[in-house]
């Protein structure tokens, strides 16, 4: 446990951790073309980022002392990887839940329900009050869903998360566990030699999602649901803005 040495410990094991696995996979890596996308300027990249940072802000959330955030984490980084893996690149709810409707069960769709029930089970095991657990389930995996909107540029993602999770250190240790993962690979993600997939964007997204439930109430939750709720109605709006050269 480290949650008597805040942030500073989370942080610290979360990035270690991330790199470790990260250097680990890059060196012997599983997975093959499976573990490789091409990026927005069309060159091939490898995503061993994302299983690494999903590994390292589960590990530091656990040792923050947040197990229902450890789950998120690794269970949203699991959907997203099989996402990654199938190669299903439609985004948005509007392709999957249109697929569904005429019998296909995209890997979208998959992710979908998945990190859905996972925020959830997150929310309900983080708070008391049964409008609060609904609530934290929709935080949890609506900001899973939000990071991976602006994952289209090379550092969006990891940068969203450090901005997103900075006001939470003041609250508590859990921000410090997606910041540490983000700050671990920043660099090969900015120098496009690494992408994080819908592993870790949506891994680091819940983990930013459960360090917001666990530092607000419910009018904080109810806040922050209905302005993620509005971001994934504005999908397209939000990730042609993360587009935009910074």
């Amino acid at each position: 446990m480290i949650g008597k040495q805040g942030g500073a410990g989370a942080f610290v094991l979360a990035a270690g951790v991330t790199r470790g696995v990260y250097e680990a996979l890059r060196r012997g890596g599983p997975g093959g073309a499976r573990l490789r996308r091409l990026n927005h300027a069309g060159r091939d990249v490898e995503l061993y980022a994302g299983p690494a940072t999903a590994l390292g802000a589960a590990v530091a959330a656990a040792a923050a002392g947040s197990p229902p955030a450890a789950f998120a984490v690794l269970a949203a980084g699991a959907c997203g990887a099989y996402d990654d893996a199938r190669g299903d690149h439609r985004r948005g709810f509007r392709a999957h839940l249109g697929a569904l409707r005429r019998g296909e069960v995209t890997s979208g769709a998959v992710k979908l329900f998945g990190i859905g029930a996972a925020g959830l089970v997150a929310g309900a095991l983080m708070k008391e009050r049964p409008v609060d657990k609904v609530l934290a389930g929709v935080v949890v995996a609506g900001t899973a869903h939000l990071v991976n909107l602006v994952d289209v540029r090379p550092g969006r993602a990891l940068l969203g998360v450090l901005a997103l999770g900075a006001p939470g250190l003041l609250r508590g240790p859990e921000a410090a566990a997606p910041m540490g993962a983000a700050a671990a690979v920043l660099a090969d993600d900015l120098g496009e030699r690494t992408m994080l997939g819908d592993a870790g964007a949506h891994a680091l997204g819940a983990a930013v999602g459960a360090a917001v439930v666990a530092g607000n109430g419910r009018l904080g939750l109810a806040a922050h649901a209905a302005a993620l709720v509005a971001a994934a109605v504005c999908g397209d709006e939000v990730s042609e803005l993360a587009r935009s050269p910074m």
